[in-house]
């Protein structure tokens, strides 16, 4: 429901106050809407800020609400945290995910690494929020749970390359789970210094993991002094 105010100013001129103050058109928002724009408000600070250096109270202000609102919506800071968190790791397993799409699996490799910069480009604040380790219990997950859910997604690749080159599918989560850190973890530099320029992070990222298995030994030596 939305509940608007109006004045016809025409009627009556009054004064110039008077005639901003009728000009001005007050709209209250849904339950809907006003969910949204405490998850976006929540969701700048959070990464602003991190989760304990935001207050309840800087938020009801900067949505222009009182505390009490922010609580009927989410129960408390805890709460717009875990949905803001959930959110956010929905939408970069989605971007990656949905990004491992038919094709030769070296470009497979460029996709799924140009998903990952996408989402730190475009959803900075989002990023920065998951790379933090979350105070919150009932989250649901962590990035280093994300960086596995997307790892198992790249298993299959690796274990179908695995079979047609003669090594061992069931190596494929080890690598995996190795491809997708190195990735994940240069992102998190790049998020701060944003050089050399996205395409070529990305061609960097493919180029050491494709030349990589490329060279794989099939029974990987130590040749250290340790051997376990």
């Amino acid at each position: 429901m939305i509940d608007a105010v109006a004045t016809d100013s025409s009627s009556n001129p009054g004064t110039d106050k008077d005639n901003k103050q009728r000009r001005t058109r007050r709209t209250r928002m849904t339950g809907a809407e006003r969910r949204q724009q405490l998850l976006e408000i929540g969701r700048t600070l959070f990464a602003a800020k991190g989760f304990e250096g935001t207050s309840v109270e800087e938020i009801a202000a900067k949505a222009g609400v009182s505390k009490p609102v922010v609580y009927e919506h989410f129960g408390g800071k805890e709460g717009l945290y875990a949905v803001v968190v959930d959110r956010e790791m929905r939408r970069l397993l989605d971007m990656v995910t949905g990004s491992l799409t038919a094709g030769h699996p070296r470009e497979l490799c460029e996709q799924a690494a140009f998903a990952l910069l996408d989402y730190i480009e475009e959803y900075t604040d989002g990023f920065r929020i998951l790379v933090r380790d979350s105070p919150i219990p009932q989250s649901t997950g962590s990035f280093a749970s994300l960086i596995s859910d997307i790892a198992t997604q790249v298993e299959d690749i690796l274990g179908r390359e695995f079979k047609s080159r003669g090594f061992d599918p069931k190596l494929a989560p080890l690598y995996a789970q190795a491809l997708v850190g190195m990735v994940a973890l240069t992102g998190q530099w790049w998020l701060d210094v944003r050089r050399p320029k996205k395409a070529e992070v990305a061609a960097h990222l493919v180029n050491l993991a494709w030349h990589g298995l490329d060279g794989l030994e099939q029974r990987p030596r130590l040749i250290g002094h340790r051997k376990s």
